[in-house]
């Protein structure tokens, strides 16, 4: 039987999907602009690789930390969906200043971003999950379309914004992203009719012993414990993944040999692999994880998440290979970059999008919005341990920072392993609840 999603799906994904193609147009060329010498041509700001990768750090950092503050406004002055809108404009308003050649918008963009992202991120996120009503088997497969629809957005950015900020001029390149999130209100509007059940203020009861002053239970308290710890792991993630925006960037431009039939393939152009491989294979990791939960077999949140760190780890053991070659030839191949990029991805997809939706089932409703801000901010602390391992790397050397992250991610993963029916047994049954039915990603 075909399950078809909600209406209001389509234009979450949309405008995410546009969300996403502003923000990693602009980290496509956010460090590359940074390191730029200030004269010659499509001059730059002329940072050292170390304190662009500072910046780099703090600024995504402060990005999803800001979803906190985003998700307490959204659940307690003005709902979701307003919250959403006003988070657009001010990314929109944020990406074109910094199309604007001064040292002042610059920064005064970066703050525009942060805290645009931080209202629009959690609360767009927590309406895909109100979307479906508790139990609905679609509710993984709907986040899975919904995380596609981000990487789409993601993978179209760095091949237009990056290439026309490295060729033609990096100021463009701001300004093209900063379209890209005037399109995505433009789509956030105009499906406001298929939104009128999710995302609406509702101010919580001022009367004693009302559902909403009720202390949590000893089931929310464990459940609560096991978010906890799963934000440890989307912690760890980051630190690892995002590599790629700036470690991985910087050495992708100055040690892959990025020439194909004698043309040299601008660097930022490649922060498209990884968000390429999540839409050609998404759908089917989570048909593998759904087969496999059909038989039987094992297949809990914490699971995937073990199993999708152990993978993504193993990314950075091709990286590894690259800084050897570097070492011995004057440049890597592409090759151990593509398989990086892939290996990171297959994890990817077994602990993001499954931690997004395992938040809206274990965290309680009124504190749906606020636990999905703490998930951002844990992002946002991956992010910023992903800039001090950057900068790290600067002085020790990325042979030992690949193989560092490669060993930490595999032991990581496997002590999760270890611990993760006790873990399981806190949820209590939160993800016990199947379809006799196939669901389709329509």
């Amino acid at each position: 039987m075909k399950i078809r999603h909600p209406k209001g799906l389509p234009v979450l994904f949309f405008t995410e999907m546009w969300e996403r193609f502003s923000f990693y147009g602009m980290r496509a060329i956010l460090v590359l602009y940074l390191t730029k010498e200030t004269i010659g041509e499509n001059p730059g700001m002329g940072w050292s690789n170390s304190d662009a990768l500072v910046l780099y750090g703090w600024y995504t950092m402060l990005v999803y930390v800001m979803a906190i503050p985003g998700g307490i406004i959204a659940d307690k002055f003005l709902g979701q969906k307003k919250t959403v809108l006003i988070g657009g404009i001010l990314i929109a308003a944020g990406q074109l200043t910094l199309a604007v050649t001064s040292e002042v918008f610059f920064y005064s963009g970066l703050m525009l971003i942060i805290f645009g992202v931080g209202l629009l991120k959690p609360n767009i996120s927590t309406m895909v999950g109100g979307l479906y009503k508790e139990g609905d088997p679609r509710r993984d497969s709907g986040f899975t379309i919904f995380y596609i629809g981000i990487n789409i957005g993601a993978a179209v950015a760095p091949l237009i914004v990056g290439y026309v900020g490295e060729v033609y001029g990096w100021h463009i390149g701001f300004s093209l992203a900063g379209f890209g999130m005037i399109f995505g209100q433009l789509v956030y509007l105009w499906g406001q009719k298929h939104l009128t059940e999710v995302g609406n203020y509702t101010p919580s009861p001022k009367i004693e012993g009302t559902k909403n002053n009720k202390p949590l239970t000893s089931i929310e308290k464990d459940r609560i414990i096991v978010l906890l710890i799963s934000f440890l792991i989307v912690i760890i993630f980051w630190g690892a993944y995002e590599q790629a925006g700036g470690l991985m960037n910087l050495y992708t431009k100055e040690k892959i040999n990025r020439m194909i039939f004698g043309w040299e393939i601008p660097a930022s152009t490649f922060q498209s692999v990884p968000a390429i491989f999540v839409i050609l294979f998404g759908t089917a990791v989570a048909a593998f994880w759904e087969k496999r939960n059909r038989k039987g077999k094992e297949s809990s949140s914490i699971f995937k998440m073990a199993i999708g760190t152990i993978i993504m780890g193993t990314g950075f053991l091709m990286m590894t290979g690259a800084a050897i070659e570097a070492q011995t030839s004057e440049k890597a191949l592409l090759i151990w970059l593509i398989l990086s990029y892939l290996l990171q991805v297959i994890g990817e997809l077994s602990i993001s999008p499954v931690a997004l939706s395992f938040i809206t089932k274990l965290a309680p409703v009124k504190y749906a919005s606020i636990m999905m801000g703490v998930y951002f901010a844990a992002t946002g602390l991956g992010n910023k341990l992903a800039g001090l391992v950057g900068e790290f790397a600067q002085n020790a050397g990325e042979l030992e920072v690949f193989a560092g992250i490669f060993v930490f991610c595999v032991f990581f993963g496997l002590l999760l392993l270890v611990f993760f029916k006790k873990l399981k047994k806190l949820t209590h049954g939160a993800e016990n609840i199947n379809s006799e039915e196939p669901v389709e990603l329509t």
